[in-house]
């Protein structure tokens, strides 16, 4: 488990739990770094100034704000040691809402909390059965990083999580984004449930990150003087078919049914409405017209 992050306390009414915060993810991202080609030798980024070119150590740069006018205001670290920060050393809980209720955009990276000592173990389970029995998630402030933070406590297999929240301000709208004046009939809305049905449900547990695997044999080869493995044959290209979209729909049906019953899982495929005859029903637009 990685070091405490921060320490502080959560502030539950008159209630105080003593916590380590503790991050509960990590990144196995494979890092690359940049070179010079002719000798290999590792390229490194400068802070220059902009008006003489000179590098500068971090002893020499300062923290400003550029108005919209272009005038620069410099703010000091004493300055903003002074703003009061009351979330500094505590997660005060504000209120407890229903999961759902949670817009998942909002849900950001996840802490661990630990219980700081035997003083607050108590209070610590007190609050974790409370949050199960109600099943509803804690919403709370606590200053991170020098700014206070919305944040979000649930339980995970008995320990309380910390998710840093966005501000309500900080999601963009996204009315001017959905699709308008689209017609899309009964018939290939109950294809279109009956597909999701029909389709396997799978644990985001189970997947794993194939082009992950596939860059570290890459390394591997290469770092063994082996050269490169031969590229895998690449999936083929979808076709140049245009199907309207009520086809495209039951063809999906017919290859989820022939999966499920190929590997000895029932797949739930409902019957379709059978087609209109024609001049009957409502004419739709093929898919892309």
């Amino acid at each position: 488990m990685p070091r405490p992050v921060w320490s502080g306390a959560i502030t539950f009414g008159l209630v105080t739990i003593a916590v380590k915060v503790l991050p509960a993810t990590e990144s196995h991202t494979i890092a690359f770094h940049q070179y010079h080609r002719t000798d290999m030798a590792r390229v490194r980024v400068k802070k220059v100034c902009a008006v003489d070119g000179q590098a500068l150590t971090a002893d020499e740069i300062g923290r400003g704000f550029e108005t919209p006018d272009g005038d620069t205001i410099e703010i000091t670290d004493e300055e903003l040691d002074a703003i009061p920060l009351p979330t500094a050393k505590a997660i005060e809980i504000a209120g407890f809402v229903p999961a759902a209720s949670i817009d998942p955009l909002r849900i950001g990276e996840g802490y661990y909390l630990q219980s700081g000592g035997e003083v607050a173990a108590k209070p610590y389970v007190l609050l974790r059965r409370a949050l199960e029995r109600n099943a509803k998630v804690a919403v709370a402030k606590f200053a991170w990083h020098g700014r206070e933070r919305l944040g979000l406590l649930r339980v995970k297999d008995d320990v309380l999580v910390l998710h840093a929240m966005k501000w309500p301000d900080e999601i963009r709208s996204p009315k001017e984004l959905a699709p308008t004046d689209v017609e899309i009939d009964d018939r290939e809305i109950d294809a279109a449930v009956s597909l999701v049905d029909a389709m396997p449900a799978t644990d985001p547990a189970s997947f794993t990150d194939a082009y992950q695997e596939a860059l570290e044999e890459v390394i591997r080869a290469k770092s063994g003087d082996a050269g490169a493995p031969a590229p895998s044959a690449a999936e083929p290209e979808p076709g140049g078919e245009v199907l309207d979209l009520m086809s495209a729909l039951e063809r999906s049906l017919e290859r989820t049914g022939a999966a499920g019953r190929g590997d000895g899982r029932a797949a739930t495929v409902h019957e379709l409405p059978r087609r209109p005859t024609r001049g009957g029903g409502k004419r739709r637009k093929a898919a892309g017209s």
